[in-house]
């Protein structure tokens, strides 16, 4: 059975009163309770105007589900508060977006410091007095750091070329030895002595011990080509590798004459290794009207080559003088610019002793 406190000793306020004409009234008290829970059984009736006996039985009736649904209602926001917007202002947004971009990122991490850095140098360097100080102990540093023991060079050593090639290099690259590894262009070296007549590459590099290596692989000369400009080696690709004082001074290549001659040197010497039988009687190869060639043998004596497949022409030639010693015979010129036609020129002697053969057979004697 619930509790029913009777109060009397006030009279009642409110609408109840008006109802219950000024007489006492009672009333139920039960508590309000949210979130859908029911009020407990067992509740007590109070008065309107009872709020100590009410509050009293209200405790003392109260349950852990009473007490947690209450601290619930203390923590929602009393009626006609402003309730606090979790979303960022507009303009922080678009900060946030801004910082968010890869560029400006990159600006304030990398570039506002460099900029930063740059302005204070700037400022710093305005006066010419730092400016001066400031380039004077650059240049000292500088100075001595080149001048350390570590990148001082002290020998230029060559190696892979000849005595003549040696000493070229040196007069042509003097070096005021010692120098500071940082003051010579090694790429630029290497270039200007690639260029040189005999080098056919150059390598350049940096030895412990202060030492400067050039490794040089010459030109090969394989023929000795006689010009306008006078005697000169050159060769397989016909480049000049040396100039040549007399042909004495390298009679261990064949020599080659003519305009043009430098440009076909492959050529000639399938030729000259064809004429080996011949070769005591030969003098050497000329190149007529940058056509074809012309092999010169001694006593002015010419087998005049055609100008396409000049080796098996010869070759034949070769084949009749080892069948009939043709070259030992009073002939001037073995005409093989026709193949299929060989002609022969005689000496002017064979001439004459020919006419005279032909004026016995003929009976034209004088």
């Amino acid at each position: 059975m619930r509790p029913v406190i009777l109060r009397n000793d006030r009279p009642p306020v409110g609408r109840g009163a008006a109802r219950a004409g000024g007489g006492a009234r009672f009333e139920r008290a039960e508590p309000k309770f949210t979130h859908g829970h029911a009020a407990p059984s067992g509740a007590g009736m109070v008065a309107p105007g009872d709020t100590a006996a009410g509050s009293a039985l209200h405790a003392h009736s109260a349950t852990p589900m009473d007490a947690a649904v209450q601290k619930t209602a203390r923590k929602s926001p009393r009626p006609g508060a402003r309730r606090r917007d979790p979303a960022p202002s507009r303009i922080g947004y678009k900060i946030h977006r801004l910082w968010l971009t890869p560029g400006v990122r990159l600006f304030m991490r990398a570039g506002l410091p460099m900029l930063l850095v740059f302005a204070a140098t700037y400022a710093w360097l305005v006066e010419p007095e730092r400016r001066q100080m400031f380039l004077a102990t650059v240049t000292e540093l500088t100075r001595a750091v080149k001048s350390r023991p570590e990148f001082m060079v002290e020998l230029m050593a060559i190696e892979g070329a000849s005595p003549a090639t040696a000493q070229l290099i040196r007069s042509e690259f003097p070096l005021n030895l010692p120098i500071s590894s940082f003051d010579l262009d090694l790429e630029v070296m290497q270039a200007e002595i690639a260029e040189l007549d005999a080098v056919d590459s150059a390598s350049l590099r940096l030895r412990p011990g202060g030492v400067l290596e050039v490794t040089i692989v010459e030109k090969q000369p394989v023929a000795v080509w006689r010009s306008r400009d006078g005697l000169m080696l050159v060769d397989m690709n016909g480049d000049r590798v040396a100039d040549l004082d007399r042909r004495q001074a390298r009679p261990d290549l064949p020599l080659i004459a003519g305009e043009g001659a430098q440009d076909q040197v492959p050529e000639a010497l399938d030729i000259l290794r064809v004429a080996r039988p011949i070769a005591g009687d030969l003098r050497g190869l000329v190149r007529i009207g940058r056509r074809r060639w012309d092999l010169v043998l001694t006593g002015d004596r010419r087998i005049k080559l055609p100008e396409d497949d000049p080796v098996p022409a010869l070759q034949q030639v070769l084949a009749l003088n080892q069948a009939q010693e043709l070259l030992d015979r009073a002939i001037l010129t073995v005409d093989m610019r026709n193949p299929l036609r060989p002609t022969l020129r005689l000496a002017p002697e064979a001439q004459a002793e020919m006419r005279r053969i032909k004026a016995i057979q003929t009976g034209d004697l004088p």
